[in-house]
Protein backbone atom coordinates (compact mmCIF):
# COMPACT_ATOMS: atom_id res chain seq x y z
CA UNK A 1 0.00 0.00 0.00
CA UNK A 2 1.28 3.46 -0.95
CA UNK A 3 0.31 6.42 1.24
CA UNK A 4 0.64 10.07 0.32
CA UNK A 5 -0.28 13.53 1.51
CA UNK A 6 -1.55 15.75 -1.28
CA UNK A 7 -1.29 19.49 -0.72
CA UNK A 8 -3.85 21.45 -2.72
CA UNK A 9 -4.12 25.12 -3.65
CA UNK A 10 -7.57 26.31 -4.66
CA UNK A 11 -9.26 29.32 -6.17
CA UNK A 12 -10.36 31.93 -3.63
CA UNK A 13 -13.35 30.72 -1.65
CA UNK A 14 -13.22 27.18 -3.03
CA UNK A 15 -11.40 25.37 -0.20
CA UNK A 16 -14.48 23.99 1.57
CA UNK A 17 -16.06 22.69 -1.64
CA UNK A 18 -12.76 21.17 -2.79
CA UNK A 19 -12.23 19.42 0.56
CA UNK A 20 -15.77 18.01 0.43
CA UNK A 21 -15.38 16.81 -3.17
CA UNK A 22 -11.95 15.23 -2.61
CA UNK A 23 -13.20 13.49 0.52
CA UNK A 24 -15.69 11.55 -1.65
CA UNK A 25 -13.04 10.06 -3.95
CA UNK A 26 -12.12 6.38 -3.58
CA UNK A 27 -8.64 6.16 -2.08
CA UNK A 28 -8.93 9.39 -0.10
CA UNK A 29 -8.67 8.68 3.64
CA UNK A 30 -9.11 12.25 4.90
CA UNK A 31 -9.46 15.74 3.43
CA UNK A 32 -9.09 18.88 5.56
CA UNK A 33 -9.22 22.63 5.00
CA UNK A 34 -6.01 24.16 6.38
CA UNK A 35 -4.32 27.53 6.72
CA UNK A 36 -0.99 28.47 5.16
CA UNK A 37 0.28 28.29 1.59
CA UNK A 38 -2.06 25.36 0.82
CA UNK A 39 -5.82 25.34 1.26
CA UNK A 40 -6.60 21.63 1.55
CA UNK A 41 -4.54 18.61 2.66
CA UNK A 42 -5.60 15.13 1.61
CA UNK A 43 -4.30 11.80 2.89
CA UNK A 44 -4.63 9.12 0.22
CA UNK A 45 -3.89 5.41 -0.09
CA UNK A 46 -3.47 3.30 -3.21
CA UNK A 47 -2.28 -0.23 -3.94
CA UNK A 48 0.74 1.06 -5.90
CA UNK A 49 2.35 4.26 -7.14
CA UNK A 50 0.68 4.02 -10.56
CA UNK A 51 -2.78 3.90 -9.00
CA UNK A 52 -1.83 6.83 -6.77
CA UNK A 53 -0.84 8.77 -9.90
CA UNK A 54 -4.18 7.97 -11.53
CA UNK A 55 -6.00 9.20 -8.42
CA UNK A 56 -4.15 12.51 -8.51
CA UNK A 57 -4.05 13.18 -12.25
CA UNK A 58 -7.30 11.63 -13.46
CA UNK A 59 -9.65 12.24 -10.54
CA UNK A 60 -8.37 14.81 -8.09
CA UNK A 61 -6.98 17.38 -10.54
CA UNK A 62 -10.30 17.35 -12.40
CA UNK A 63 -12.17 18.82 -9.44
CA UNK A 64 -13.36 22.36 -10.09
CA UNK A 65 -11.55 24.97 -8.02
CA UNK A 66 -8.18 23.18 -7.75
CA UNK A 67 -5.33 25.25 -9.16
CA UNK A 68 -2.26 23.23 -8.06
CA UNK A 69 -1.35 20.02 -6.25
CA UNK A 70 1.81 18.73 -4.60
CA UNK A 71 1.98 15.02 -3.81
CA UNK A 72 4.20 13.91 -0.92
CA UNK A 73 4.58 10.14 -0.89
CA UNK A 74 5.17 8.55 2.51
CA UNK A 75 8.43 6.58 2.81
CA UNK A 76 9.64 4.28 5.55
CA UNK A 77 13.28 5.05 6.34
Amino acid sequence: MVEAYILIQTELGAAAAVAAATGELPGVVTAHDVTGPYDVIVKAEAPDVNELGRLVVSRLQGIEGITRTLTCTVVDL
